[in-house]
């Protein structure tokens, strides 16, 4: 099975799972798939990143975060750069998710960061998400 946006599958897999209320999410591994995943644990959306070989395949396994209520930290996450079009922005314009209350996932020439790091930095590059 080919598919055109493996970027979109690991969201949709996150997403599915949060709404089920799953403990963690198997997603299957790449350099740039373990990155965001990285990004996501680091602000604190997932608690673990654990890679799993099965047969001849690498996966990730994300812990999903859930608050005291059984709440999910991951409410959602919006696929934003697509393959049939590239979003860009300069480090003045990274875009802020709800007023600070999400995060903006970049691509940049220094690695996938989070917005605010991005920010910090002073660079730009392709927006590839918006968490909240």
């Amino acid at each position: 099975m080919s598919m055109s946006d493996p970027i979109a599958d690991m969201f949709t897999r996150i997403r599915n799972a949060v709404r089920a209320e799953h403990a963690d999410v198997l997603i299957p591994k790449s350099r740039t798939k373990q990155a965001i995943a990285d990004v996501l644990r680091g602000e604190g959306f997932i608690t673990a990143v654990e890679e799993v070989a099965e047969e001849s395949r690498s996966y990730l396994r994300l812990k999903l975060s859930y608050g005291d209520d059984r709440k999910a930290l991951l409410s959602n996450i919006k696929r934003i750069s697509r393959p049939g079009l590239r979003i860009y922005v300069g480090n003045g314009e990274i875009p802020r998710v709800y007023g600070g209350l999400g995060i903006s996932i970049l691509s940049t020439s220094k690695g996938v960061m989070s917005g605010k790091d991005a920010w910090r930095a002073k660079i730009g590059g392709e927006v590839l998400c918006y968490v909240w």
